[in-house]
């Protein structure tokens, strides 16, 4: 049976018979996730559409100067935002960065009550070749939600990768949409919509992808709500019976400093009105305490979402914990000292992130994706409030990339740093990448590899409590859809076959860095080429190979005694660490840090294959080298007193092509002349 109209209020339901629990279990775990699957579906579609806007950014960093000026290619947030393209990608992007939080709460959810969720084949979402499966053309289902076909106003409307227009729009409202406008919109085809619970007919065998389609993603949490709160003749609900408070949870939003741990990187909590996960206190599955949470979460993703909660916050059993605040907004101080900005010069400037994030949270994100449709159906009466797309900007034949566009007033040529490409460099290079054909194959490779190096990892995440998030990788995809975007006015096609490393393989980071290449009998063409694409998501945190190299953000390898050094051996492979961006501050002495070329193991070493020519070190230090055996394993061995410093603004590549040059040395080869960067790696912002 299928609900035509709301039910207010739904009623738990009581005296369960206990032969029932299987089947109830196995439904509420193929709902848990489908909430896991329909909350990674959004993310890379609203990314996507969000780089597509016309647009350049600054990169600036903490105590650095060497980018002043400097432009690079693709929108990102502002504080000050006043032209239309300012404020849709700031709105965009509020909500991209929720989404992530809804992901990680389902995800937390689920794992309490026996999950293991997928985010990669079993997700429903990619295909076993790691091509997204989600988005089409020809696509009209929000997953497990609703086949827009079914609709009066969305019947039309294509579930795709595009640029942010009037389709992409109307399916970001599709997505968010409330109950009461759902429910009209399906009324000729209710009976496929609206499910009751317990879902009728369900056996244990069926896995989620046989689930009906919910209408919403707002009832299909109310579904979920009502399938944990269902209570036994025992006395016992589902949610008592399934909890495992030794589940893994993890948290990106709410971390912060404790006395015994500063976390200088993530002060405060993102969300001080609620929490994100299950923890210690919560006891154990007979308390309410941590049926209670669940709730909540789930009311905060669709007051967050659709800005409704009613329907999921009847199932709350008692007030035990602190009553939950009714906005779930995020603290404005909590952003601002999470994510400080800074200018040209490297001093501190007003949050750009958080500027974006707080100025939409008291909306929901039906109403922010409103306030886009108005825009872009109203704009104003200045060119400023016209919206315009790197898709529009292409298409105009005239257009191309100068050196004005990439940069702004306070470019100083005199003083700019003279071991990077020069805003015409790098204008030229942009340029010749949009006349050639293969770019928008080979960036829709680099752009779908990206994100399965997070896909891949968010698969171990919550099954490994001491797994970190590749936050890098994350970083990193978008920028790798911003620079499709950029060159090219087109979408990358995330469907596309992700191709994976041989890890009988030791592939190189970057052109020239290639441990099985003969530098003296190969051509120059064949010498001066990028990593494989193969290995172009080897992020820090998502990549799966020894000497798979970074940008340069160079990652701990050992601390030691400098009266100790001599002795050192190569280090095994250490698993996940949850270690990026500049070294901390003070550094212990005796640090040592790996070089770019030579990342040794899962997970360790930096972000952004290949390495931008623009890219700098952030900070100095000494660097370990490394040679690896011939034959699989291709085990690390160290070179002792070959250890190479590095300054803050030292060109990566550079100290990346004296690395190998010593361990080809070390191997009694001849590394060559080092080759200049090709045209991607000009065109490739440094990461920060």
């Amino acid at each position: 049976m299928f609900a035509a109209i709301p039910e207010t209020p739904q009623h738990a339901i009581k005296n369960r018979p206990l032969s029932e629990f299987n089947t109830d279990a196995a439904a509420v775990r193929a709902i848990a996730q489908a909430t896991v699957s329909v909350e990674l579906f959004t993310i890379p579609l609203y990314m996507n559409s969000m780089y597509s806007i016309y647009g350049t950014h600054q990169i600036n960093s903490k105590g650095n100067n060497y980018y002043k000026g400097r432009q690079w290619p693709g929108m990102a947030t502002t504080a000050k935002a006043v032209t239309a393209n300012e404020r849709a990608f700031n709105t965009i992007f509020s909500v991209f960065i929720q989404e992530m939080l809804h992901l990680q709460m389902a995800a937390n959810i689920a794992t309490a009550i026996g999950v293991d969720p997928s985010f990669t084949k079993d997700s429903g979402l990619q295909s076993s070749e790691r091509g997204w499966i989600c988005y089409d053309k020809d696509k009209h289902t929000i997953p497990c939600i609703v086949d827009l076909r079914d609709t009066n106003s969305y019947k039309d409307i294509r579930v795709n990768l595009e640029s942010l227009n009037k389709n992409q729009i109307e399916l970001f409202l599709a997505i968010e949409q409330p109950e009461k406008q759902a429910r009209e919109e399906l009324r000729h085809n209710a009976d496929k919509y609206f499910p009751d619970i317990p879902l009728a007919d369900w056996n244990p065998d069926k896995g989620f992808a046989d689930l009906p389609l919910f209408g919403t993603i707002g009832y299909m949490y109310e579904c979920y709500a009502k399938y944990i709160s269902m209570e036994y003749t025992d006395g016992q609900t589902l949610w008592q019976k399934l909890f495992d408070n030794n589940a893994v949870q993890k948290d990106m939003f709410n971390v912060h400093s404790t006395p015994k741990e500063p976390n200088d990187s993530h002060p405060k909590k993102e969300y001080p009105q609620f929490d994100t996960l299950f923890g210690p206190d919560d006891l154990d599955g007979g308390m309410a305490g941590s049926q209670n949470k669940a709730i909540d979460m789930m009311c905060a993703i669709t007051d967050q979402g659709e800005g409704n909660s009613a329907g999921i916050k009847h199932y709350r059993r008692t007030q035990l914990l602190r009553a939950v605040q009714p906005d779930y907004r995020e603290s404005d101080d909590a952003l601002k000292a999470d994510y400080p900005a800074y200018d040209g010069d490297g001093k501190l400037d007003e949050s750009r992130d958080a500027t974006a994030r707080f100025h939409s949270a008291a909306f929901d994100h039906y109403e922010r994706f409103q306030d886009i449709r108005k825009d872009m159906e109203h704009p104003g009466g200045t060119s400023s409030d016209h919206l315009l797309t790197w898709e529009q900007w292409h298409a105009v034949a005239s257009n191309h990339w100068t050196a004005a566009m990439l940069t702004n007033k306070d470019y100083d040529p005199a003083s700019a740093p003279q071991n990077i490409p020069t805003p015409e460099e790098v204008a030229g290079a942009l340029n010749r990448l949009k006349k050639d054909e293969k770019t928008v194959e080979m960036l829709s490779s680099v752009s779908a590899g990206a994100i399965y190096g997070i896909t891949s990892v968010l698969d171990e995440y919550w099954t490994n409590k001491d797994a970190a998030f590749p936050y890098p990788s994350m970083v990193g995809s978008g920028d790798r859809m911003s620079i499709c975007w950029a060159i090219t006015g087109c979408s990358p096609d995330l469907s596309v076959s992700v191709p994976l490393p041989d890890k009988n393989i030791l592939y190189h980071s970057c052109q020239g860095l290639d441990f099985n290449a003969n530098k003296v009998t190969e051509s120059e063409e064949a010498i001066n080429q990028c990593a494989a694409i193969a290995v172009y998501h080897s992020c820090r945190g998502s990549n799966s190979c020894r000497a798979q190299g970074g940008c340069g953000f160079a990652q701990i390898d050992m601390v030691v005694k400098p009266e100790k050094a001599a002795l050192l051996t190569a280090t095994p492979d250490r698993g996940t660490h949850n270690l990026c961006g500049k070294p901390p501050e003070p550094t212990p002495p005796g640090t040592l840090y790996s070089p770019p070329s030579d990342n040794r193991c899962k997970t360790y070493g930096g972000c952004a294959v290949p390495i931008s020519a623009s890219q700098l070190f952030p900070a100095s230090g000494t660097m370990t080298l490394y040679t690896f055996d011939a034959e699989p394993p291709h085990e690390a061995q160290l070179l002792k007193n070959k250890n190479i410093n590095f300054k803050q603004g030292d060109g990566v590549f550079d100290t990346a092509w004296a690395a190998y040059s010593t361990v080809m040395a070390a191997r009694h080869k001849n590394p060559g002349e080092m080759p200049k960067p090709n045209d991607l790696r000009l065109a490739l912002p440094p990461s920060t």
